[in-house]
């Protein structure tokens, strides 16, 4: 079965259920507009053009393959912009609805007593661990669409306009397969254990991680057999993640090195990092604001690595206490006035 036919299926099956509100990929109709493109030939004659000129000043065989056009008149007035559009329609709808599954299982304070009550009348594990196979497949399901659909305009356009496409949405981080929320429902699967057996207990051994290799490493066996793994190694400390936080551009740290890196205190926090500092693997500005917590992943290091997890939690306390007691000290001599 084609692609196209499974992602129709696909959308008209489960996702009618629980993620109907959700917005996916116009699979269909941005083929239909390609398939229009390639029956009335090549876009313009300036394209074929500048590909003779390019042929003949660097008599390169393999450039007479890719067109170099920045558009297509007949598909890019509505092909690139309503993908980037669906992209990002997409992204937040995963990412909320995960934020919101996530919340039930990692909950705190009284919310979480709230929910331990609940759970003695109405046990939603079940639920939980259906909705979270939901999002998985429906994140995975809309990238492999993304990506084939930029290959496909790429094959009708002989160009590599598709794959600026793609690093172009990785740089604005698009990349769904990317998102942090994927690593949290994976982590969130690996610690999840009142599955009995049957159906949920086959998707969750997907899921795997080596936290006490020599480079940490999280497995993440996704449908259509897609294979990913996320690295959980501090590129600062160069030590396995600890209380983590992603940066908007996707790399993991721990809180300690994070705020270390955007030079704010552990008690102010993330958000009140200047929109200038920069992650010290990619240099991306402004990416701590809006960092997301990754509580799942600390709760998994947590478990598997106790002693270890004990470590850390002392030494940063330590480290918290010290940075609280120096900053307090720094507010009562501005205050006083020496």
């Amino acid at each position: 079965m084609k692609f196209g036919e499974t992602f129709m299926e696909y959308l008209h099956g489960e996702q009618e259920g629980c993620l109907d509100k959700c917005a996916h990929v116009e699979y269909k109709r941005l083929k239909k507009v390609l398939k229009k493109c390639r029956s009335q030939g090549p876009p313009s004659t300036s394209c074929n053009d500048e590909q003779q000129q390019e042929r003949d000043s660097e008599q390169n065989h393999s450039l007479s393959q890719v067109c170099h056009c920045k558009s297509c008149p007949l598909c890019d007035q509505m092909f690139f912009s309503e993908l980037m559009r669906e992209a990002s329609d997409i992204a937040g709808c995963f990412s909320s609805r995960v934020r919101h599954l996530l919340h039930l299982h990692v909950a705190r304070g009284m919310q979480r007593y709230k929910l331990r009550l609940r759970q003695c009348f109405k046990n939603d594990q079940q639920i939980m661990v259906e909705e979270g196979r939901m999002l998985i497949e429906y994140v995975t399901m809309n990238a492999i669409a993304i990506r084939k659909i930029l290959k496909k305009y790429d094959k009708v356009h002989s160009s590599i306009n598709g794959k600026n496409f793609k690093s172009k949405m990785r740089s604005e981080h698009m990349e769904l397969l990317q998102s942090p929320w994927l690593i949290e429902l994976g982590a969130f699967y690996l610690n999840f254990d009142g599955i009995d057996g049957g159906e949920f207990s086959e998707f969750c051994s997907r899921f795997s991680c080596d936290l006490r290799a020599t480079e940490p490493v999280m497995t993440l066996m996704l449908p259509n057999y897609t294979k990913l793994e996320y690295g959980l190694t501090c590129a600062i400390c160069l030590e396995m993640v600890f209380n983590p936080y992603a940066l908007s551009c996707g790399h993991l740290f721990c809180k300690l090195c994070a705020c270390l890196a955007a030079s704010v205190l552990v008690v102010e926090g993330l958000k009140a990092a200047s929109s200038n500092a920069k992650c010290p693997v990619c240099r991306e500005a402004g990416v701590y604001t809006n960092a997301v917590h990754m509580l799942e992943l600390d709760l998994l290091v947590k478990r598997r690595c106790k002693e270890l997890w004990k470590e850390r939690m002392v030494a940063e306390r330590a480290e918290t206490v010290k940075q609280t007691r120096e900053y307090w000290d720094l507010q009562t001599k501005y205050a006083i006035g020496y």
